[in-house]
């Protein structure tokens, strides 16, 4: 499938302007590497083939991608493939949208130990919802959680999306059980498990020496200001009816990155112009764009998407389906790949010829 190409491409400002972000910010080991991937995607650096036409003669080199999970260039082949994959395991059942959102007095700690919180608000969100599913619904839901750590405007703000099957498998195996149709558990009571689930989270880590920094009475503040919130911020939407409806918009969550190349609207020597809500837009000095972008980079091996529930248990999903009505017929299979290419301009055979990697930069590549 060919995805147009976008008129401006964020490795352009990571080859003019990573030296300033680097004189400015400290960088990770992780952080260096997403940034040399991304200015090295789809170049010779990466190597690739030439595709040259038998026919009329004509030559265009195709590069190879990086395939890093947070370059804007190589999610839409990603996305499609995991949507593939998930189509027969996504229950023919609506499905509610919540969104639980990390209270700002964590943010300066998730900066320093993103694994440590971003795990905990995995753990609590899953946690409260199946707790929720078994006691309200007497059943066991399915979910899929997904990590977002950005606003539009590129600024730190950790969520997860989750999408949860509208009821679940009784506990005894023998029924599908059915939420309401207009919600799923009421916000306020999720808001208030969040909180409580975090906490406890977080007295855990603490007693256990992850947080070395905050001492007895520096954590005794961050957790009174945090228990002041009597509610934490839960967001939740209408369900999607179709199962074909759920898979579309959670692709789009899977594998979006902090910003896609087509919201970039002007590059200049002093400015990056990108579009954020609706008509909105900001600018921003290209390093103060990069140190924005690079915050959004995950630790190495981190999971950011997860699933619970009967989407974790093979074997109580195929018991909730067997309860469930059929799904309609696949569509047929799209034509391979391995297909012979034509010319499009004379129709001829295109052959391809391997290309070598080019030189590596100097200097450490991360």
């Amino acid at each position: 499938m060919a995805y147009p190409k976008p008129r401006h491409d964020i490795a352009d400002i990571v080859r003019a302007h990573r030296p300033g972000l680097e004189a400015r910010h400290f960088l990770s080991r992780g952080q260096k590497r997403v940034l040399t991937d991304i200015g090295r995607c789809r170049t010779a650096a990466l190597g690739g083939h030439v595709e040259v036409c038998t026919g009329c003669g004509r030559e265009h080199p195709v590069y190879n991608s990086c395939r890093n999970r947070h370059c804007p260039k190589c999610q839409a082949a990603a996305q499609q493939k995991w949507i593939d994959a998930r189509a027969e395991r996504v229950l023919n059942v609506p499905h509610f949208h919540v969104v639980f959102t990390l209270p700002s007095e964590l943010k300066s700690l998730a900066r320093r130990h993103p694994a440590a919180i971003y795990n905990a608000l995995f753990r609590a969100t899953s946690e409260l919802l199946l707790e929720l599913g078994r006691t309200r619904l007497k059943a066991t839901l399915g979910l899929t959680l997904v990590l977002h750590t950005w606003t539009r405007d590129l600024r730190f703000h950790p969520h997860v999306h989750v999408l949860a099957t509208a009821g679940g498998l009784s506990l005894d195996g023998k029924r599908f059980v059915h939420a309401r149709k207009d919600y799923l558990f009421p916000v306020e009571v999720m808001g208030r498990l969040l909180r409580g689930k975090v906490l406890d989270a977080l007295r855990t880590l603490h007693r256990k020496g992850a947080f070395p920094e905050l001492g007895k009475r520096s954590f005794g503040r961050l957790m009174a200001s945090l228990a002041a919130h009597k509610c934490w911020v839960v967001y939740g939407k209408a369900p999607f009816r179709r199962s074909q409806h759920v898979l579309s918009y959670l692709g789009r969550y899977t594998h979006r990155v902090g910003i896609a190349n087509s919201r970039l609207l002007e590059i200049g020597p002093g400015h990056v112009t990108f579009r954020t809500k609706g008509k909105g837009t900001s600018t921003l000095h290209p390093v103060d764009f990069l140190g924005r972008f690079i915050q959004h980079v995950l630790p190495d091996g981190f999971h950011k998407i997860r699933h619970a529930g009967l989407y974790a248990s093979p074997t109580l999903l195929e018991q909730a389906r067997a309860l469930l009505p059929t799904r309609s017929a696949a569509k047929a299979p799209e034509p391979s790949s391995d297909e012979p290419i034509r010319c499009a301009h004379c129709g001829a055979l295109i052959q391809r010829i391997r290309l070598a990697r080019a030189p590596p930069l100097e200097g450490p590549c991360v």
